[in-house]
């Protein structure tokens, strides 16, 4: 039932976002998608508990994260991200991220200067830390929104960050 009501979350999102500026077209797809995803719009609880063990028993030693899909709808799809070990620095320069604690606790690092910056593609940076961001513990059943173009780093504390992620595009101005 969550994961359902996480569903109906970021449709609405998505919704509101597109009618917010109604001189705004269909958005693009991500920047750090590659490929289109299938379509899928649900997900019930055993399906993510599915995909948490599949993430655990795919993860190579050292491995920062693990991700797989929970749903699909292009141009968005919401990940489930496996998180044992902390993270380089993120910054998304074109979308924003939606994200909810399935399980776990740690902190998240926004804002401030990315440290050691380097160019990923041709949308998204990273480092290796962060200097003068806001730290702030997470857990289980919290949620956070990072703007775009916003450094961002997850640190997991005393086990497993387990993330639902969803990468929200900036809507494309009519032209």
């Amino acid at each position: 039932m969550r994961t359902f009501g996480i569903s109906i979350v970021l449709a609405l999102i998505a919704a509101v976002v597109v009618m917010a500026h109604p001189s705004v077209k269909s958005p693009q797809a991500p920047a750090s998608q590659t490929t289109a995803a299938p379509t899928k719009t649900f997900s019930s609880a055993a399906d993510v508990q599915a995909l948490l063990a599949k993430a655990k028993s795919d993860r190579k030693e050292g491995q920062v994260m693990v991700a797989e899909p929970i749903l699909s709808l292009a141009p968005y799809v919401t990940n489930l991200e496996y998180r044992p070990i902390e993270g380089a620095v993120a910054v998304h320069e074109k979308e924003a991220e939606l994200v909810y604690v399935i399980d776990g606790t740690g902190t998240l690092t926004t804002g401030g200067t990315v440290v050691g910056q380097k160019r990923t593609n041709a949308a998204n940076l990273s480092g290796t830390a962060i200097e003068g961001g806001t730290s702030q513990t997470i857990g289980k059943g919290d949620f956070a929104i990072i703007p775009e173009n916003t450094p961002h780093q997850f640190k997991p504390s005393g086990g497993p960050l387990v993330l639902m992620t969803q990468h929200v595009p900036r809507p494309v101005a009519a032209q």
